[in-house]
């Protein structure tokens, strides 16, 4: 269930400000309402954030050679670690500069390669003896056509560019140079240098490394004084985002005796917050309240308001599902429905049905099972996630026994015992006998997935009129349920057998066609006239009018939302023909010399089909929650989570 909230207006002395905070965020019942705070403080902190952040990030980047005596953690205080920050981010700044350093010389060694080496200094010694010598790279052929009046030293040549040094007096390049010579950069240090820095800058990124090894010991105390530090900003923004007004405020100090026409006068600056608090801790929040003085007003959440957190209370069956919808990070409104319950029930079948094979199911009840040994050894409490492994796990088995399927197996290799605890309607061992019976165990398996959906679908809209059963805005929810159940028989007739659900046939005295055009047709109009209803039937038709195109496509939906819950049964065909691909490859070579390379495409193969069931159950599973039913229900995820404004 969504637990109920209320909404809370807390108005203070400003100068209480900071005490009131601090009793607020140790009393942990209030969800603040989001506050834009400011200042210098508030500036100076983020900063310091940011600088721990950083340095946990770069730290964890760091890899320990095993064996390090550095694993083990040591604590730290915050302020410390402030200073820590500071130095690793430092460090990693000058690892930075000195691979900088190493790249720029090496690519500046590279481009003199061939020139031997280079030394600036010599060529300014000659300078400033009258003698400029430059740099030149010309293409073999064009160093023979130049000029009589370059004076040349020819260097070196390879296969196309040949190098050499211009001689000049007055230091400018002749008029008369072949534009395809190349200038040579002279370099601002000698290649030995260049050399030189790059060992120097290998040696100090040596000792870098080793000193940031060294604080690996402090990894976690920087994540801890970066909780710290989340705690403090959160707090100094709500200090500093807080409403305040000054104003003259007459109050009379009930300790002292007054006349009774006579009034204190006060001038008080006062600061105010709002917030949502659950009804079933509202209590606390008053009696704190009471005691410090402070101005509390309480009232229901309205219809519109959409700032109200989501906190959900369910029991622990179906808490099992909260591992699933945290990775998604779906959570209904707070004025939506709380499908938890539902969620885990049909997220539970579709998970057995998509893998549909009773040896996976045995895997995974076993990893399950081995989870919870370590739990309950270690004395540690067993995670939810676990829990629901072994749920999704025990399942899959029971439809795999019922399907009659065991890793692929041919049924040939099953023994009579196995096959008889199938369910003949939906087992392999029957649909095995004959092309008909195939047929036949086809049909009802999409027969299944269809009635499934409309069990699901008929949940959504029957919540749905439970909802509005106030307001005839429920007739446009029997409208939809309707229109389902009315589609699920043309579905039926559309892909399952036209024979099996003929239209022309009889239910009693009335012909079925009658019954589910009339379904369609009563639920269409229910749904056209009242699903937009807000008090005025007339404006509930109106809209229903100026979005005909989507009323009418809504139709086609429910079509389609049924005929989706075939892939339940198309994504199993599909892994059980993996499966026994797996196994026809396999089988051959297990009886021989390579028998090994057998266990190995067994291995990856099938490992490879349980990551495809896992993805499965993800794309098709989800999605027929979290889109099929939940669209049925008219939610749309739009909410987020309660959290309390608390010291944790």
């Amino acid at each position: 269930m969504i637990v109920p909230m209320k909404k809370v207006s807390l108005v203070v002395l400003d100068s209480e400000r900071k005490e009131v905070l601090k009793k607020l965020r140790k009393l942990s019942v209030v969800h603040l309402d989001e506050v834009k705070g400011s200042g210098q403080n508030l500036e100076y902190l983020k900063g310091e954030y940011d600088s721990i952040q950083k340095a946990c990030s770069l730290l964890s980047e760091v890899k320990l050679p095993k064996g390090s005596p550095y694993q083990k953690q040591k604590k730290l205080s915050k302020e410390d670690s402030l200073v820590l920050a500071k130095k690793i981010e430092a460090l990693f700044d000058k690892k930075k500069s000195l691979y900088n350093i190493i790249a720029s010389n090496t690519s500046e060694i590279e481009r003199l390669n061939k020139w031997g080496g280079v030394n600036p200094d010599d060529f300014e010694y000659l300078k400033e003896k009258g003698v400029t010598l430059s740099l030149y790279e010309i293409a073999n052929a064009k160093y023979l056509e130049l000029p009589d009046d370059v004076q040349s030293i020819f260097v070196n040549r390879d296969r196309n560019i040949t190098r050499f040094m211009f001689l000049s007096e007055d230091g400018t390049e002749p008029e008369d140079m072949p534009a395809e010579a190349f200038s040579v950069v002279m370099p601002t240090k000698s290649t030995r240098e260049l050399s030189a820095e790059i060992e120097e800058s290998k040696v100090t990124l040596k000792k870098i490394d080793l000193e940031l090894e060294s604080y690996c010991v402090y990894l976690k105390a920087l994540k801890d004084a970066l909780s710290i530090q989340e705690k403090q900003i959160e707090f100094e923004n709500v200090y500093s985002g807080m409403w305040r007004e000054s104003q003259d405020t007459t109050l009379i100090d009930e300790n002292e005796t007054h006349d009774k026409d006579e009034k204190v006068l006060f001038n008080k600056n006062l600061a105010c917050l709002t917030g949502y608090v659950p009804a079933e801790k509202i209590s606390k929040l008053q009696k704190t309240s009471k005691e410090n003085h402070w101005a509390l007003m309480t009232e229901d959440p309205a219809i519109d308001d959409t700032k109200v957190p989501t906190k959900l209370k369910n029991n622990k069956l179906v808490s099992l599902i909260y591992p699933v919808t945290d990775f998604l990070g779906t959570v209904p409104g707070y004025h939506e429905y709380d499908i938890s319950g539902w969620f885990l029930l049909f997220l539970t079948l579709f998970f057995a049905m998509i893998w549909g094979d009773a040896g996976y199911g045995a895997i995974l009840t076993l990893g399950a099972l081995l989870g919870i040994f370590v739990a309950l050894s270690k004395k540690k409490k067993v995670s939810p996630a676990i829990l629901l492994l072994l749920l999704l796990g025990v399942t899959t088995v029971v439809w795999g026994v019922i399907t009659c399927n065991y890793f692929g197996i041919q049924l040939d290799y099953l023994p009579e015992w196995l096959k008889n605890l199938s369910i003949p309607a939906l087992s392999n061992a029957t649909a095995a006998e004959s092309a008909e019976k195939s047929t036949w165990v086809n049909q009802n398996m999409q027969i299944f997935c269809f009635s499934v959906a409309l069990v699901q679908l008929s949940i959504a809209h029957i919540k749905g009129i439970v909802h509005f059963i106030k307001s005839p805005r429920c007739l446009g929810e029997f409208g939809s349920l309707f229109m389902v159940w009315g589609m699920y028989y043309v579905v039926l007739f559309l892909v399952v057998d036209k024979t099996r659900f003929p239209f022309d046939s009889m239910f009693g005295n009335i012909p079925v066609s009658s019954i589910v055009l009339g379904l369609i047709g009563i639920g269409f109009i229910l749904n056209f006239m009242f699903s937009s209803y807000e008090g005025s039937l007339k404006d509930s038709v109106l809209n229903s009018c100026i979005n005909i195109v989507s009323v009418l496509l809504g139709v086609v939906n429910v079509f389609s939302d049924i005929v989706s819950y075939i892939r339940l049964w198309a994504v199993a065909l599909a892994g059980a023909a993996i499966s026994a691909t797996v196994n026809s490859m396999a089988g051959p070579l297990l009886g021989g010399f390579i028998i090994f390379a057998g266990i190995l495409i067994l291995f990856v193969g099938h490992g490879l089909n349980l990551m495809l069931n896992v993805l499965s159950v993800i794309v098709h599973g989800v999605r027929l929650n979290t889109l099929e039913f939940t669209s049925h229900l008219g939610m749309e995820w739009s909410g987020f989570n309660y959290k309390p404004f608390s010291e944790d």
